[in-house]
């Protein structure tokens, strides 16, 4: 098993930034990929950005040039680096983790995120 728990969600200003973390516990040894995920009010989950292992990431279009994403296997943590902030970025971001063959898949509980217009 593999627990996830995220924080520094928040109420933001658009233009603003915001960076979450994601702090991997359990059995961890075979986690290939990491990622944050968001859900708005009404809407499907969405990829956001994942990371692999040999730190090759992938980026939603409507976040590229805005969002970075970061892992530390050391520290066994995820980050994400949120700037510029919109409106349309409102919603609970969650952290995310699968081994390589994505048959062990993890969640966080999410954590709120606001952007004011």
């Amino acid at each position: 098993q593999v627990q996830l728990v995220e924080s520094g969600g928040g109420l933001v200003q658009a233009g603003g930034s915001l960076r979450l973390s994601c702090a991997a516990s359990g059995t961890i040894l075979d986690i290939n990929t990491m990622a944050w995920y968001r859900q708005a009010p009404g809407k499907q989950r969405e990829l956001v950005a994942s990371i692999t292992t040999t730190g090759r990431t992938n980026y939603a279009d409507s976040v590229k040039g805005r969002f970075t994403i970061s892992r530390d296997s050391a520290k066994n943590a995820l980050f994400l680096q949120m700037n510029t902030l919109k409106p349309e970025d409102t919603a609970v971001y969650y952290c995310n983790a699968r081994n390589s063959l994505g048959t062990r898949v993890y969640w966080g509980q999410g954590t709120q995120v606001t952007v004011s217009s």
